[in-house]
């Protein structure tokens, strides 16, 4: 049986760390930044983890499966 690929548009997305945590971009930091105010970029900004069935899911389709 051939290999299972891993979902192109996950593997751009997300990032599971050692731990086994899956890291995700915050979403509102790509455009219209203009009249956004500088606390509420600086908030959006780094990596934030998902929990439960969304982070499962992403598992899933980082697995390959």
């Amino acid at each position: 049986m051939p290999k299972q690929k891993t979902h192109s548009g996950a593997k751009d997305r997300f990032r599971v760390t050692r731990t086994g945590k899956v890291l995700h971009r915050k979403m509102n930091k790509n455009h219209m930044l203009e009249k956004k105010t500088a606390a509420r970029k600086r908030r959006l900004s780094g990596m934030s983890e998902l929990t439960g069935g969304d982070a499962a899911q992403v598992r899933k389709l980082l697995r390959g499966n």
